[in-house]
């Protein structure tokens, strides 16, 4: 049984409960544990950094530190906590006077920053540590009957400095786990592509008319459904998708599912356990 330290977003904490319902119910069966960071603290998202360099470094800095103590590495499912850490985690590792003035405060917590910790998105360790033929083997439900359209989100992608696993400009492993699920990834223009979460405050048209975009393109390519392994693009793409298509003048719909969904669907797993039907598009 391979272990991870799982850290809880804010956003799986709240509007994307589902998420790690889903992950709960099939961890076990593809060989893995995620020990839940119920200590860990928000992340920071993609604002803290420019607000305060030195909180960002000491609140993410804190959350790897948490993993660290286990003799773990932190997993997430959310692409901009991935993003966001592991740009803390390079800051880090790369300007000692940042690490020890950090550790300075850790250690009123007996924690410290070793950077000993990799931070690793789900689908990585899923691709990676499982494998594709692990999951292909485990597969109870084959999604062989569905047309699906790969929707990665920028922060598992971009900065590649940072990120650095799939090309960000042809990824390729949420492809691959479709297919090791049974489906059929179509090729689509948007997979690379923002999905407007970062903007939908404070420029709500500009950032609906991104999403209306995205799945524009995957009803006209007639997907099934849209899967994304980021519970931010997500919110967006099923939350805010009626606003986006009437914005747009598309009079139609497509489901979105997270990763997570999506690997228990195949694993067997009902949309009542998984708990799909808290999904705004039915």
């Amino acid at each position: 049984m391979k272990r991870y330290a799982y850290y809880l977003s804010c956003i799986n904490e709240s509007m994307t409960k589902e998420v790690d319902r889903s992950i709960d119910l099939w961890q076990n069966d593809l060989g893995i544990e995620f020990v839940k960071l119920h200590e860990s603290t928000c992340c920071g998202g993609s604002n803290l950094d420019y607000v305060s360099p030195k909180h960002f470094a000491l609140v993410n800095g804190r959350n790897i530190a948490l993993a660290e103590k286990l003799g773990l590495d932190l997993v997430v499912s959310c692409n901009t906590c991935l993003m966001t850490i592991r740009t803390a985690k390079k800051k880090l590792d790369e300007t000692p006077e940042l690490k020890k003035e950090v550790n300075e405060l850790l250690k009123k917590e007996g924690l410290e920053y070793k950077g000993t910790a990799n931070v690793r998105h789900l689908l990585w360790v899923l691709a990676e540590d499982v494998g594709f033929e692990a999951i292909r083997q485990k597969v109870r439900v084959p999604l062989k009957n569905y047309r699906i359209a790969p929707f990665y989100g920028c922060h598992i992608l971009r900065p590649s400095t940072v990120l650095g696993k799939d090309d960000p400009l042809e990824p390729s492993t949420l492809d691959m786990m479709i297919e090791a699920l049974g489906g059929t990834p179509l090729p689509y223009e948007h997979k690379n592509r923002c999905c407007g979460f970062h903007t939908l405050l404070v420029a709500e048209e500009e950032s609906l008319n991104v999403a209306a975009e995205a799945l524009e393109e995957a009803i006209e390519i007639k997907a099934d459904f849209i899967v994304t392994p980021c519970p931010l693009c997500h919110t967006v793409l099923d939350g805010y998708q009626a606003k986006a298509l009437r914005q747009a003048n598309v009079n139609s719909s497509i489901p979105v599912f997270h990763l997570s969904e999506m690997v228990g669907l195949a694993l067997g797993y009902t949309e009542k356990q998984l708990g799909i039907k808290r999904h705004i598009v039915s």
